[in-house]
């Protein structure tokens, strides 16, 4: 059964450049040990401070929780944060070449 995760946050103005930093490290993580069971995205909004993460998942195992990155990526979050994080999980209505299928 696949999963949606979508997470927004607002981080602090200080902390945007490092909180993409740590973001970026994620994805060059998941490019090399290449999961599967993950379709994830992150996006840096207009604002300059607010992201969105969306994470599609296969089943029930995440594979971000065996990643070094997203654990360094977690492990100070809630100092760079301003507002949320929100989580909610999702129903896609629609998708076109973004959700595997």
């Amino acid at each position: 059964m696949t999963v949606t995760k979508v997470i927004r946050y607002k981080t602090k103005p200080e902390s945007a450049e490092e909180n993409e930093r740590l973001v970026r490290a994620v994805f060059a993580e998941l490019a090399v040990k290449n999961p599967e069971g993950l379709h994830y995205a992150s996006f840096r909004l207009e604002d300059g401070v607010s992201f969105l993460h969306v994470a599609v998942l296969d089943g029930d195992d995440n594979p971000l929780t065996k990643s070094a990155a997203f654990a360094e990526f977690q492990s100070g979050i809630a100092d760079r944060l301003a507002e949320g994080p929100f989580q909610a999980d999702a129903t896609a209505v629609g998708s076109y070449r973004l959700l595997p299928r």
